[in-house]
């Protein structure tokens, strides 16, 4: 075998080996992230706070889709209970420029009872990330420091990084009943995807 043969072939073993702990060290990242966002899905952080932020989920032709109405009503009883003076709902508009989520999250929760005057709609944020930014700029306009964070189980884990990387300093999860999918490989699926979000997010990628 020549030298430059021989070259070739320890530099393509060596690459080989480069992507095998490239590989390993992506899992092992990944399934520590995993575990982190199925025990923060567990929690329900049911603290006084200054805020409670409801995170969007689809809206149609302006009445909120299932998920942003289970969620809306989770934020509703978590206000009855007296955790937060204030509710902000967060949400862009979609398909449909005339209606947003969080506008539709807001009327929605006027026509429930909570006064106008207790309700901050943040109707930009074209997703989490961008809501989490907005949600941070009006809490310290408005001299909240502290939030309850409402969504879905897998996706709060996601939600408490992101407010925090923006400064908001206690960042409370309750998580909105039964939001876990019911099949294994639907969880897995959740999981993982969060998961890839967050990594993404926390390597500038998203």
């Amino acid at each position: 075998m020549s030298d430059d043969s021989a070259n070739r072939l320890l530099l393509h073993q060596w690459l080989l080996r480069l992507g095998g702990l490239l590989l390993i060290g992506f899992v092992a990242c990944l399934t520590f992230i995993s575990v982190q966002i199925v025990h923060e899905s567990s929690l329900e952080e049911l603290h006084p706070a200054d805020v409670i932020v409801v995170f969007g989920a689809a809206e149609y032709a302006g009445h909120p889709s299932p998920v942003l109405k289970a969620r809306l009503d989770h934020a509703f009883d978590l206000y009855q209970k007296g955790l937060a003076p204030v509710v902000i709902t967060t949400g862009g508009a979609a398909a449909d420029p005339s209606f947003s989520e969080g506008g539709v999250g807001r009327d929605y929760l006027i026509r429930r009872g909570i006064p106008e005057r207790n309700l901050i709609g943040e109707t930009q944020g074209a997703d989490t990330a961008q809501s989490a930014t907005r949600v941070a700029v009006i809490m310290q306009t408005n001299g909240l420091h502290s939030c309850v964070a409402v969504s879905d189980a897998y996706h709060v884990f996601r939600i408490k990084k992101l407010l925090e990387h923006q400064g908001i300093g206690t960042v409370y999860v309750a998580p909105r009943p039964g939001s876990r999918p019911r099949s294994v490989a639907e969880r897995t699926y959740a999981v993982l995807r969060e998961a890839c979000s967050y990594l993404l997010w926390k390597l500038g990628m998203n």
